[in-house]
């Protein structure tokens, strides 16, 4: 499909994607790193500064993602009838939904951060939040998965 961009531009924008891809993976993993040992002031700075790299990757990704799919590399005919495709962006958003309740209690952190105090997050707490991320780094395994499926045209649709 002939777009009318330059093959750098396509280029750079698979890049950001991927870039983007490998910093919420990395933000995750310190999120998942930290939530691991004891609560300190310092490190749930870290934690929330790691929690909002995560929302701008998937920020970049949502919005390079859709230039990809409608403007360059195959169309958006091609990727609607890919299933791995929909499996992709169906994982995509369930992993964001699991994202919020940590999101969630990360910026509840705020007000006690503030005063340089360490927040105060009960046992249970800590290990739903290192549950979700658990669950939301295996979405985005399969969803790595699903990008070299689809990529190679495994399970068009029609």
């Amino acid at each position: 499909m002939s777009t009318g961009f330059s093959v750098t531009t396509v280029a750079f924008a698979a890049f950001v994607h991927h870039a983007a891809a490998f910093a919420i993976v990395a933000a995750l993993a310190v999120e998942l790193a930290l939530l691991r040992g004891p609560l300190t002031v310092e490190s749930a700075r870290r934690i929330q500064r790691a929690d909002l790299a995560y929302g701008i990757a998937a920020a970049a990704i949502l919005a390079v993602g859709f230039f990809r799919v409608f403007y360059f590399e195959k169309g958006s005919a091609y990727y609607f009838h890919s299933a791995p495709f929909i499996a992709k962006v169906s994982l995509f958003a369930a992993v964001g939904l699991a994202s919020i309740y940590p999101t969630l209690e990360f910026l509840s952190w705020g007000k006690a951060l503030r005063q340089d105090r360490v927040p105060d997050v009960t046992a249970h707490k800590m290990g739903v939040m290192r549950s979700l991320i658990h669950w939301e780094l295996v979405g985005l395994l399969v969803m790595l998965l699903c990008a070299a499926l689809m990529a190679r045209g495994v399970a068009v649709l029609g």
